[in-house]
């Protein structure tokens, strides 16, 4: 229903005359996303955050048919980031406040003509939080995570809506490491810019 809501405020502004991701162009975007804990981790775990990214499209359409597309580097800025943690033996239930940076986006803007434009994104950075996560383990995390998603773009603004698999963990800096799984879904508003 949130989405329905979001999407209803956002609608007017994508109208026809759209800005697209093109070579030696960048993007902006603000972000938020929420999700829950999968098997494989830590369980009765949420998440929530909020942040900003910039992204250099570095190439020219290229790949054989459905594949053909542009490789996109970004960093992402998380200044808020929150972790809903349930009770587990090592610590009471409890939620961890922090911030995160993430220095490596790769991702794939798939070439399409119309309105949608699908991308796939490998993503790697760090999360510092004032409690830790997973609850007795560390306060410093790792967080790969890949995302499919598509950009509705607009005549000023686009949007983006992704599923994304994010993994957090303190890979070894602290015992026990049993890490966290989450699949998220995340919604940002952002331009392509050009030249």
């Amino acid at each position: 229903m949130r989405i329905v809501i979001i999407l209803s405020l956002f609608l007017p502004s994508l109208a026809i005359g759209q800005s697209r991701p093109e070579d030696g162009g960048h993007e902006i975007e603000m972000w938020t996303g929420a999700g829950h804990s999968v098997p494989g981790g830590t369980a009765h775990t949420s998440v929530w955050n909020v942040g900003g990214r910039y992204g250099w499209i570095l190439t020219r359409p290229h790949g054989p048919g459905f594949l053909n597309g542009r490789f996109e580097y970004a960093v992402d800025v998380i200044p808020l980031f929150m972790v809903f943690q349930g009770a587990n033996k090592f610590e009471p239930a409890g939620t961890a406040y922090g911030a995160g940076f993430n220095p490596l986006n790769l991702k794939w803007d798939f070439a399409t003509r119309g309105r949608f434009v699908p991308y796939f994104e490998l993503s790697g950075g760090v999360l510092f939080s004032n409690n830790d996560v997973p609850a007795g383990t560390n306060s410093v995390n790792f967080t790969p995570s890949a995302a499919l998603g598509t950009h509705l773009l607009g005549e000023k603004y686009n949007l983006s809506l992704e599923l994304r698999y994010l993994h957090i963990s303190n890979a070894g800096l602290a015992v026990p490491n049993p890490g966290l799984n989450t699949v998220q879904m995340r919604i940002g508003i952002g331009r392509f810019l050009h030249h």
